[in-house]
């Protein structure tokens, strides 16, 4: 398996001051607000230490480039579920995680189930017919 070079940039799309947390948050594949809330909480008990290096990492990580998909959120650790469209969707396994929520995994899943249950009573309405029993019965001959 080949690995993957992972790169990390600044987002200033997402970003409220320089983006730094949105890039923080899309290299390690966690929720942006726990970056933030992370930032803000050392800012706090750590004031001259997070603002010297949050000012260190807005002048060193490079923006990120426009169109890019680099720096995303992808990680082999996260769950991906495929839906009947054929899309892949990554599953938060842990609450800081991004990816799609569990609630929204949930109702894909029932959806799932639905169409699942669906097929297995048109399957089971064919098998107590009337028309399976007589093609079943010339096929015995």
């Amino acid at each position: 398996m080949s690995e993957r070079k992972r790169e990390m940039f600044r987002d200033e799309k997402q970003g409220k001051i320089a983006g730094v947390c949105a890039g923080l948050a899309q290299y390690f594949g966690w929720e942006l607000w726990v970056v933030r809330i992370i930032a803000v909480t050392a800012l706090i008990f750590a004031t001259k230490l997070t603002a010297v290096a949050y000012i260190v990492a807005w002048v060193v990580i490079e923006k990120k480039p426009k169109g890019s998909t680099i720096g995303g959120n992808i990680r082999e650790e996260t769950k991906v579920e495929r839906t009947r469209d054929g899309r892949t969707i990554e599953i938060k396994t842990k609450v800081w995680e991004s990816g799609k929520p569990p609630k929204m995994a949930l109702v894909d899943l029932h959806d799932e189930f639905s169409s699942m249950e669906g097929t297995l009573r048109a399957m089971e309405r064919y098998v107590t017919s009337a028309e399976f029993r007589i093609k079943n019965e010339i096929n015995r001959l």
